[in-house]
């Protein structure tokens, strides 16, 4: 029997927002194809695949021959990568890149290897082989972050001014991209996001303010692109905030995915963390 269906990729790094992504494609009765990043991915993906492959995370040469033999016009990526292995010790032994990748990492991008850049980059080599790579939240819009308050847990008195004092930095520092996330306290920046990851920083942030009551302020750039690198929270980001006394996370609405949204917010609740959706200027 001839499977008509349509083939798309799904690039997953770690986290829940693969299997997010993967079971909104298997709802919209297309063929899945995971590429799933070595070391990152979690094998349990095989389960919702119809076709799984193991690739390296600097080897684009083989994404691009695994989506083409599967008859793929389309992909999304979406899981996290942590950037800051690529400076560790054994990186030259861990991360041996392929032709194709070695061309864009010392000579497209040899000037600029922010996020952003890279991600464009790669996008753009995925399209000169005929492979669109969409929106990562086309097929889980259900889980972008509505507007205002979406816990029954409010917001504590007084954090309103904390909010506009720290939103136009956290949007500046998005913009610079050196990260997406900032904790603040009484108007005063706690911490700023770097390579280290929203998870790391919010430890950061626990040990510099022992005394707690903070907020947490995670936004989308300015010109999101929404096919990558999309502003996640989940349950494990929600855990963190209570280990680090986080009293209140702010999140851009209809910018942020909230992975396992009821979940997540019910669990925010039971631990007392008000969750609230800002929506950007303009948007």
């Amino acid at each position: 029997m001839i499977d008509n269906r349509q083939r798309v990729g799904l690039i997953a790094g770690n986290g829940r927002g693969p299997f997010l992504v993967a079971r909104g494609m298997r709802a919209a009765g297309v063929k899945v194809v995971v590429l799933g990043l070595r070391g990152l991915a979690s094998p349990r993906l095989m389960g919702l695949a119809d076709e799984f492959h193991w690739v390296g995370l600097t080897r684009i040469g083989s994404w691009l021959a695994a989506l083409r033999r599967a008859g793929a016009a389309e992909a999304v990526m979406i899981g996290g990568v942590k950037k800051g292995e690529i400076y560790s010790p054994l990186r030259l032994l861990r991360y041996i890149p392929d032709i194709r990748t070695a061309w864009l990492w010392y000579v497209r991008i040899r000037k600029d290897k922010r996020d952003n850049a890279v991600l464009l980059a790669v996008a753009e080599e995925l399209k000169k082989e005929g492979i669109e790579l969409v929106s990562s939240v086309k097929y889980c819009p259900e889980h972008l972050a509505d507007e205002g308050l979406m816990t029954r847990t409010p917001v504590p008195l007084g954090i309103e001014q904390d909010v506009e004092f720290g939103w136009r930095i956290a949007r500046a520092s998005a913009d610079l991209d050196i990260g997406q996330s900032i904790a603040v306290k009484e108007r005063d920046i706690i911490a700023v996001e770097a390579i280290e990851g929203t998870d790391a920083m919010i430890g950061r942030a626990g040990e510099l303010c022992r005394v707690g009551g903070w907020t947490l302020i995670k936004v989308a750039r300015p010109a999101q692109d929404m096919r990558f690198d999309v502003p996640t929270v989940g349950p494990a980001t929600i855990r963190n905030l209570r280990d680090a006394r986080c009293a209140c996370l702010v999140v851009e609405a209809g910018k942020t995915v909230i992975v396992d949204k009821p979940d997540t917010l019910a669990l925010a609740d039971k631990l007392g963390i008000a969750v609230f959706g800002k929506r950007g200027e303009g948007k």
